[in-house]
């Protein structure tokens, strides 16, 4: 199977006129924040890479890379990642987040 390195990817906006770049500072989100260390903690302990962070964005469908945020579309490729590696299991992953989701409804 041959691959067609030339053609542009749905995530690839090199070269392409998007106007001005706005350099306005961003007050992140806690969960932004935390999103970000879970990473760099992650790769230390070489459990993830950047290469398969940035593999997982780039495999979004352009629908989904377009209404996700940027931290959104990282912790969705965080999550495929560990899957994949073995480090968590869907089943998990959906008890802790059930777990998180009650305590949320329990503190406002």
């Amino acid at each position: 199977m041959e691959r067609d390195f030339t053609r542009r990817g749905h995530h690839d906006m090199g070269g392409l006129d998007a106007g001005p770049v706005q350099q306005t500072e961003h007050d992140y989100a806690l969960w932004e924040k935390r999103v970000d260390a879970l990473m760099a903690l992650l790769a230390e302990r070489k459990l993830l890479s950047v290469d398969q962070l940035r593999k997982g964005i780039e495999s979004l469908p352009p629908d989904a890379y377009e209404k996700m945020s940027y931290y959104e579309r990282w912790i969705f490729s965080i999550t495929q990642a560990l899957q994949h590696n073995g480090v968590l299991t869907t089943a998990e992953l959906s008890r802790k987040l059930e777990a998180v989701q009650a305590r949320a409804q329990t503190e406002g």
